[in-house]
């Protein structure tokens, strides 16, 4: 169970949410040692940049870790600092479902110990996103000088128990390893801006059973390029799927770890109402990417009456602000 290899990708799911008038944050000890260290440098400035979102590299249980800052839960207008678990899509198999007992938590820096709360989640092929669970209010976090150091914030994920329902019935054992340390550096100032348009000229006449990747771009020095399912990816429900890929032709760039936020859109080339999505603050590894695997659906796409298929023509549109 590690990070992403040259042919695994990561969807960008909507939020699952479970509203919990009980919030509370318990303390977990000081002996408590999670799989995932994530720390978040300059927190403020991650508000500042709008995102959603943040999510985490890998770590060794095949998870990320995903923050929403500004997080709202149904009929509320406080905002909380919300968590969530995420799988890895590589790691799941059709048929199987993997129930994880975990613990998800930000470090209290007065106490010396992580604070949070406990969960549960069936996780599956096509759900591969936990509850979010808010662990404090926004307000409370930015006032707090237990939580916020530095400008800084520390949260933590602990996998304490991994079962699978499975044909074959697998009895999956968490080995305890070294604590994962990952950290996030967000500058606002520091965003370079690149936009980069793919016109496929011969869209009908694509492989439409496998994937087609863009021409290799540059950003910032870096290798990108875009990948379409144009009938959807095995992730996917009737949908074309569309992924960004940061490239692992090159070497030099084989272990950056970069930090984006994405707009993909689909171009309505007759009534100009685009279809786009755009991303939280992504970390991105060599040779792997992030994006929808149900983007936009097959029925839409082939709709005469739209303009996303013109002839043979589509056009896929990428804004990507790439954290330098």
């Amino acid at each position: 169970m590690g990070n992403c290899k040259s042919s695994s990708r990561a969807r960008l799911g909507k939020a699952h949410v479970v509203p919990d008038s009980e919030w509370r944050m318990q303390d977990f000890g000081k002996t408590h040692v999670p799989d995932l260290e994530w720390r978040i440098n300059d927190f403020s400035s991650l508000l500042e940049t709008g995102a959603k979102s943040a999510k985490s590299d890998a770590f060794h249980c095949s998870g990320y870790l995903h923050v929403s800052p500004m997080h709202k839960e149904i009929g509320s207008e406080t905002q909380y600092v919300a968590l969530r678990l995420k799988t890895s899509e590589a790691s799941m198999v059709p048929g199987h479902t993997v129930h994880v007992v975990f613990e998800l938590s930000i470090y209290n820096h007065t106490k010396g110990m992580y604070c949070g709360c406990k969960d549960t989640y069936n996780f599956h092929f096509k759900n591969t996103y936990s509850k979010e669970q808010c662990l404090i209010p926004l307000q409370e976090l930015l006032k707090s000088s237990a939580f916020l150091v530095d400008h800084s914030c520390v949260f933590g994920v602990e996998i304490l128990k991994i079962d699978v329902s499975s044909p074959e019935k697998m009895a999956v054992v968490v080995q305890k390893k070294d604590t994962t340390v990952q950290n996030l550096f967000v500058q606002k100032k520091g965003f370079v801006k690149r936009t980069y348009t793919w016109n496929m000229n011969n869209f009908l006449d694509l492989d439409l059973d496998h994937f087609v990747r863009s021409p290799t771009f540059e950003v910032d020095g870096h290798k990108w390029y875009v990948r379409i399912y144009p009938r959807g990816d095995k992730y996917s429900t009737d949908c074309l799927s569309l992924y960004l890929y940061l490239d692992a032709s090159d070497e030099l760039h084989l272990e950056s770890k970069k930090v984006v936020v994405m707009t993909l859109s689909i171009l309505d080339q007759k009534n100009g109402k685009h279809l786009t999505a755009t991303s939280g603050l992504l970390v991105f590894t060599g040779g792997c990417g992030w994006g929808w695997a149900d983007f936009l659906g097959l029925k839409n796409l082939k709709d005469p009456s739209g303009g996303y298929v013109v002839g043979s023509s589509c056009i896929v549109k990428l804004d990507v602000y790439l954290m330098a």
